[in-house]
């Protein structure tokens, strides 16, 4: 296997550049509002981002979270969605997809990964509980929080430096963790969370070496291990590019190494697939039935939990093409091109490049504010 992805072309003077390899189809309106209007909109926003209509933006980057295009196979396999309320083939699809993409038996639908995380949360935690972690997602902390247990960052003291060098920089450090495990005691952990791409440090991946030690100590002292795979796609990407021992592997391999050394892998379509919907899967069928009966009362039922079939359809053709390597590697690509050239410019950005976003490092980019007043709100206001 070539260990480079195919959309890099390379100049006589050494510089290399990602090529976009899709075709884009379909055409949508955007806006371009007088500046008079936008600064407006933003005082009507209270300058808070997340409150302004698309009305008024000309270019949305507030996420890369549900927003972007489909495949031209994922939308049309959503033709064929089989609409029955139980037993739908649509389903029959989807779990096929998860046997072959994740090598996970035992799939319980969700409509988004954050309602996975409820399941998960109401399921394995209990007051008093500690849920040890590379790094916390929002929703992810607030579950936890609100069936009465607390999160520990464990992640290497460089991981929340901007800047650095690390390839791998959402490592979970084994030794906070055997810590941590010796400070409550293992009956006190019900799951050690690593998130495939840590993405409030700006999407960066954990080694498959960290993986498999974190793995060790999980089964030292008997506790289970739970992926969170919703960038899995880029920490796929990012160990072929920058682990010496899977530079030959396909992506097809690597995902399923990743996703077999934990008990429990759960997901957001949003991330994973460019579709909607989410889902928790494992092969430890004790697993599945504590958390079965919780699908019907807060999703839907077991086939669709909460999803229509047609996302259904595009989430299984959306699973298989993370196993694709030229499609993996567009977005990483592009933001590795992208902060190279803001960092040749002297722009602060967070380094090494992540695999969710080209993130500026509004702290040292405004650091005349405080972090208590939202620096990078600011900056993106001010924009």
């Amino acid at each position: 296997m070539n260990s480079e992805p195919s959309n890099v072309v390379k100049f006589y003077n050494g510089e290399q550049i990602p090529l976009e390899l899709h075709k884009v189809r379909v055409v949508q309106k955007l806006h371009l509002v007088p500046v008079e209007r936008r600064l407006e909109a933003a005082r009507e926003a209270g300058f808070n981002t997340f409150q302004l209509s698309t009305n008024d933006v000309y270019l949305d980057m507030l996420t890369d979270s549900g927003v972007n295009a489909m495949s031209d196979n994922q939308i049309a396999a959503m033709f064929r969605a089989d609409d029955a309320y139980a037993g739908s083939q649509s389903f029959d699809r989807l779990k096929q997809a998860v046997r072959d993409v994740f090598g996970k038996e035992y799939l319980l639908p969700a409509h988004q990964g954050r309602a996975c995380e409820n399941i998960i949360a109401r399921t394995f935690v209990k007051p008093g509980d500690v849920v040890p972690m590379n790094y916390h997602f929002t929703t992810t902390h607030a579950h936890i929080d609100l069936n009465g247990g607390k999160i520990e960052e464990l992640v290497a003291d460089e991981a929340v430096n901007p800047i650095s060098t690390n390839p791998f920089k959402g490592n979970l450090d084994p030794a906070k963790l055997r810590d941590c495990i010796a400070r409550h005691g293992a009956d006190k952990i019900p799951f050690v969370r690593m998130e495939a791409s840590t993405n409030l440090i700006g999407g960066q991946p954990f080694s498959i070496a960290n993986m498999r030690e974190i793995r060790g100590i999980c089964d030292e002292f008997g506790i289970m291990l739970v992926l969170d795979a919703s960038l899995i796609g880029e920490n796929a990407y990012f160990i072929k590019m920058r682990e010496d021992e899977f530079k030959d592997s396909s992506c097809a391999d690597i995902l399923k190494t990743m996703c077999g050394l934990a008990d429990l892998v759960y997901f957001s379509a949003r991330k994973v697939s460019s579709s909607r919907g989410g889902g928790i899967c494992t092969n430890d069928r004790s697993i599945a039935k504590k958390m079965e009966h919780l699908v019907p009362l807060f999703e839907g039922f077991l086939t669709y939990g909460g999803i229509s079939v047609r996302e259904i359809e595009a989430m299984a053709v959306g699973l298989y093409e993370t196993t694709d390597l030229t499609v993996i590697s567009q977005s990483p690509s592009f933001i590795e091109y992208f902060i190279g050239q803001m960092v040749d410019m002297g722009i602060p950005c967070v380094t090494p490049a992540g695999g969710l976003g080209a993130h500026i490092d509004a702290g040292r980019f405004l650091p005349h504010i405080p972090q208590e007043d939202y620096p990078a709100g600011a900056l993106a206001a001010a924009f």
